[in-house]
């Protein structure tokens, strides 16, 4: 049983190594798992092939248990010593199911493995998906080489490296200085936080071996589809080609051949009539790509199987003019969710397949057509799920280095860190770029690490014409790039459109709840707290008919909410970080994100509406200033709303900077107001209204914009045809202010 192997590791890794720094857990409550972690074992994990893109029929997975030990810098490699310790590969060092749960610097990884019978006169390569940070790897004791970046797939082949008979011996030396080196780490630190989390060590990703061809093979595969032309371009790495090999490429649509071309170092193939991939049809093709001699075109040398999905992403007007995210030559709005990537159980390693398969499912289950992967990379197999289910991914760069605040232009990079960042952002763009849900690069975010953004954005562009690039997601725009992208939490807002950039929201949202034991600590947080799952969900409604709005009438392309799932003790997910809760009402959300929203009708107007006049003090009246018959003669009065220039979402008609404001006004129903009137309500800071003298809603906190709350029951059948009073008290302490209600009915959708 897994829960007994980890019991058991756990144990003898305590006892092994206490100079390992402890992963920081909570202490009073079991150690949060997703529904996966129990098909976990020795015996079986993640054992699908790795690189569905470049799929060849022989294989071997080394994923599972491997010796390990915690090192020490200046160590000798232990060739030909048994490790005290044992570690489930790939699942990194700080996570549960590697069965250990500590950090330190650097480990050593060891184990042995047989050459297959029928793999005799074969070239043998060694895979590894990625390590976090630096990999030396020795083969039977012979160092094959250093490998620095932790989000990359490298190779080494280990073919001279092999002893002609019995056991192979690999060992792995890793060193990762997490937010103590300058190299890209996401939101990796060594003492996690708020947004910052606990750090990924050592080989996270699927370990392989895979038998080659000696004489050519196919290797470097690039899929370029060009709808334009109607072609597959097909490239490949010409350093294991020779004027003797000819490369066949046969197009299929679920087995049956719909095209196909031969060459060499490039081939294209016309696609008659093609089917185009979109997140409402993500149709691909499978490709089979067969290395053969030019003489002897029956012997097959090497095979590979593939495939791609026919799809054209650019910018360009829409029929108005508006500059728009164009998807196969037309607009299509994107709606996203960040998404970080983190498992309570395996952090950077999800626990299986069905896992990364799941989180994929869910977002497309709730109506969004994009992910944003932030400051991330994934294995293959999700962009694959992402290809199969139809969502457009905007890939992040891992950031890394230092952080700069908004407004505060770029940093100077040293010339080692920015090396180390272009290359592990070429590895990025080339590695990946054959997946057609990947439609947007996003080298930098919110200035963590931003230096020379116009170059890197020319550097991106060389490397992949095909997609767009967003120079920066938040805060530090030079103008390069596709698109021009804020953030705003809560939000929504819309930057301003430009004739060749689109306007996107690259962040909003950010709506927290805490749901009791599912949460990694008992401590959580998120930028706007909600006390159930029906105000999320209507919280999340009216953010959406804002977004709506904003795209119809700002010209916003694009909106990214925050976020999928909670993360550590983040809690703003709209799902659990175990994934065991959906927080919100699924059909809601999904109708929501499609547009299709209740109607807001207004019943009392907001200083958004019309110049409203209300009576206005800002010294503590006398008891009863709420009722409907006090007496507000001596108030002042003037136009909502009342507040300071400059506060977000504010339309400021009269002036208010004072600690307190009380506010009445009466206003008039034609007819017995229905069970469905809510208040509209833009306060910073807390406030209290009253209906016809009767609490209506305890306000705390504050908005950036205009907000529907709830009415309590009592001061609901307070209201009546005729005449009734609203009366505010609100108190800010800092930052902006504002206070301005009115009254809205909430009509539910139909369809």
């Amino acid at each position: 049983m897994l829960i007994h192997w980890l019991a058991a590791m756990m144990t003898v890794m305590v006892l092994l190594c206490g100079c390992a720094a402890e992963v920081s857990r909570p202490t009073d409550r079991p150690m949060l798992q997703t529904p996966w972690a129990k098909d976990v074992s020795p015996l079986h994990v993640h054992s699908e092939y790795p690189r569905p893109q470049m799929v060849r029929a022989d294989w071997l997975n080394l994923n599972g248990l491997w010796q390990f030990d915690f090192a020490e810098e200046g160590d000798a490699p232990p060739v030909g010593t048994k490790l005290p310790g044992e570690i489930l590969v790939p699942f990194p060092v700080e996570s549960q199911l590697s069965g250990i749960g500590k950090h330190a610097d650097r480990l050593w990884y060891r184990r042995t493995f047989d050459i297959p019978a029928g793999w005799q006169g074969k070239h043998v390569l060694l895979h590894f998906g990625a390590v976090d940070y630096e990999a030396q790897v020795w083969i039977n004791g012979e160092s094959l080489g250093i490998h620095r970046g932790g989000y990359d797939a490298f190779t080494f082949d280990i073919t001279e490296a092999l002893i002609d008979s019995g056991a192979q011996e690999i060992v792995v030396g890793v060193w990762d200085p997490t937010d103590a080196g300058p190299q890209p780490r996401g939101k990796q630190v060594r003492d996690p936080k708020g947004i910052w989390y606990t750090p990924t060590t050592g080989i996270w990703q699927t370990v392989w071996l895979e038998p080659i061809p000696p004489f050519g093979r196919i290797d470097g595969l690039k899929l370029i589809p060009d709808v334009d032309a109607s072609q597959l371009h097909v490239q490949l790495d010409d350093r294991f080609l020779t004027r003797s090999h000819n490369v066949d490429v046969v197009v299929l649509d679920q087995g049956r051949e719909v095209a196909r071309g031969g060459g060499l170092g490039r081939v294209d193939v016309q696609i008659p009539d093609a089917r185009l991939w979109s997140p409402d049809d993500p149709f691909l093709y499978d490709v089979r790509i067969t290395l053969r001699w030019w003489n002897d075109p029956k012997q097959v040398i090497d095979r590979v199987d593939s495939y791609f999905g026919m799809r054209k992403i650019e910018v360009g007007p829409d029929a108005s003019g508006t500059t728009r995210l164009l998807l196969n030559g037309k607009p299509v709005f994107h709606i996203g969710t960040l998404d970080q990537g983190f498992w309570p159980d395996g952090l950077y390693t999800a626990p299986t397949d069905d896992a990364l398969r799941h989180d994929v499912e869910m977002t497309k289950t709730l109506g969004f057509n994009t992910i944003r992967k932030h400051v991330k990379v994934e294995p293959d197999r999700w962009y694959y799920w992402c290809d199969v289910l139809g969502l457009l991914v905007w890939q992040d760069m891992p950031s890394g280095d230092a952080y700069i605040a908004p407004g505060k232009g770029e940093i100077n990079r040293s010339e080692q860190s920015a090396a180390q960042f272009e290359r592990e952002l070429t590895r990025l763009v080339v590695g990946m770029g054959n997946h057609p849900c990947i439609v947007m690069w996003v080298p930098f975010n919110e200035g963590w690490g931003q230096y020379d953004t116009a170059r890197i954005v020319q550097l991106i562009k060389e490397l992949d014409p095909t997609r767009l690039v967003n120079s920066a997601s938040g805060w530090n725009d030079v103008g390069a790039g596709d698109v021009h992208d804020i953030h705003s939490y809560p939000g929504p807002a819309c930057p301003v459109v430009e004739a060749n950039r689109a306007a996107v929201l690259g962040e909003f949202g950010g709506l927290g709840l805490a749901v009791d034991g599912h949460t990694w600590t008992d401590k959580t947080w998120g930028y706007r707290g909600m006390a159930d799952s029906d105000q999320l969900t209507a919280r999340y409604e009216a953010l959406m008919r804002r977004v709506w709005k904003l795209r119809d009438d700002a010209g916003l392309s694009a909106a990214i909410y925050t976020q999928i799932t909670d993360v550590e003790t983040e809690c703003n997910g709209l799902l659990t970080y175990d994934r065991e809760v959906v927080k919100v009402d699924a059909a809601r959300i999904a109708a929501a994100n499609r547009g299709l929203l209740p109607t807001i009708v207004t019943i009392v107007e907001t200083a958004e509406d019309a110049e409203v006049m209300w009576r206005y003090t800002f010294d503590e009246p006398a008891a009863g200033w709420a009722e409907p018959g006090y007496d507000d003669s001596s108030w002042e009065q003037g136009p909502a709303g009342f507040g300071r220039d400059g506060t977000p979402g504010a339309v400021v008609r009269t002036e208010w900077t004072t600690p307190d404001i009380w506010i009445r006004r009466e206003f008039v129903l034609d007819a017995d107001p229905a069970d469905d009137l809510q208040l509209l309500v833009h306060h910073d800071e807390d406030a209290e209204i009253y209906l016809n003298g009767v609490l209506a809603a305890g306000l705390t906190g504050y908005t950036t914009s205009y907000e529907e709350a709830a009415i309590t029951g009592e001061a609901g059948d307070r209201l009546g045809p005729g005449r009734n009073t609203v009366a505010i008290h609100c108190r800010q302490t800092t930052g902006g202010q504002y206070i301005d209600a009115g009254l809205v009915r909430v009509v539910p959708r139909t369809n």
